[in-house]
């Protein structure tokens, strides 16, 4: 269970769950400036840069990799690895999306759409209609930001300031949302912030607001062992100090690690849809984008999943 979390806690963008999208949008920000990017978001450092200081600047530093393989040599290849991960999971839904709308649909909903940017990023056919839904001062501080910088969205932009927790089926239809139109959900770096059950309440309720050849795709998480979480936690937390990283957060306090969590496929086959898994570490390989670490742990990663509405 998460030690941090409460069923009424709240964020801004440099506090608790918050943060953590800061953390993404600076790893996506090293991807778009590295030589060879996989995938480019040139919203993501604008945003990164008005948030103040915090444990993302590391990933933005020329320099660490450098001097963390002298602290760590085996903890520079599994930071290479997690950055490499964001740049490989941002690749995969974008490609979903597109898929989608070369299918034709196009109602776009990104829960816990953080600092997402693919509203202005991505090439959307006319017509189409992305929500974003998220807590109240996430999604403020987003469109303040990109409406600084003249940042203009490429399909119908409509927020939804909401909490998940809450009633935001209700609010998402507020917002023009249809029901009766096919609909593709996203559901990236969103899963391990909820328990298991509140997990199963999302997937309900995505089903029932899914129109005949919806979709969904969603970055699925399993049970780790807790030995090996405790591990990880303290060599992340020897090597920060070593190279004198700024530790406001700890993820593993945000997130819960429930085993009784529903594996995503077999529960949207189970429920209406026809759903595939693809392994994160598998796309990662085929992308030339795995470094082999001594203590390597594929199921420290993630799943893909992509499901159709029946």
């Amino acid at each position: 269970m998460s030690a941090l979390r409460s069923h009424d806690d709240t964020w801004d963008i440099a506090t608790s769950v918050g943060s953590t999208a800061v953390m993404v949008a600076a790893a996506r920000a090293s991807e778009t400036e590295s030589p060879d990017p996989l995938i480019r978001d040139p919203f993501a450092r604008i945003l990164v840069d008005g948030a103040g200081t915090g444990m993302w600047e590391a990933f933005l530093d020329d320099s660490l990799t450098d001097r963390m393989a002298e602290a760590d040599p085996e903890a520079t290849a599994v930071l290479t690895n997690m950055l490499n991960y964001q740049a490989v999971r941002t690749h995969f839904f974008d490609a979903y999306f597109r898929g989608a709308s070369d299918a034709g649909i196009r109602q776009i909903v990104i829960l816990a759409s953080g600092l997402d940017s693919r509203a202005y990023r991505l090439e959307w056919p006319a017509g189409t209609r992305v929500y974003g839904i998220d807590q109240p001062k996430v999604l403020a501080y987003k469109a303040e930001t990109l409406a600084r910088h003249g940042a203009q969205p490429s399909a119908v932009r409509l927020e939804v300031p909401i909490d998940l927790r809450q009633d935001w089926p209700a609010a998402l239809k507020a917002q023009g949302f249809d029901p009766s139109q096919p609909t593709a959900w996203l559901a990236e770096g969103l899963l391990m912030y909820l328990p298991a059950d509140a997990q199963d309440r999302l997937f309900e309720l995505i089903t029932k607001l899914s129109a005949p050849g919806s979709r969904v795709s969603a970055e699925a998480v399993g049970h780790h062992d807790e030995e090996r979480r405790a591990a990880m936690r303290e060599r992340f937390d020897k090597f920060a100090d070593q190279l004198g990283i700024q530790k406001s957060i700890d993820i593993q306090d945000l997130t819960y690690n429930d085993v009784e969590r529903a594996d995503v496929t077999d529960w949207l086959n189970a429920h209406g849809w026809t759903a595939s898994g693809t392994s994160s570490t598998d796309e990662m390989r085929r992308l030339n984008r795995w470094v082999p670490v001594t203590d390597g742990d594929d199921e420290a990663f993630a799943t893909y999943v992509v499901g159709e509405r029946l």
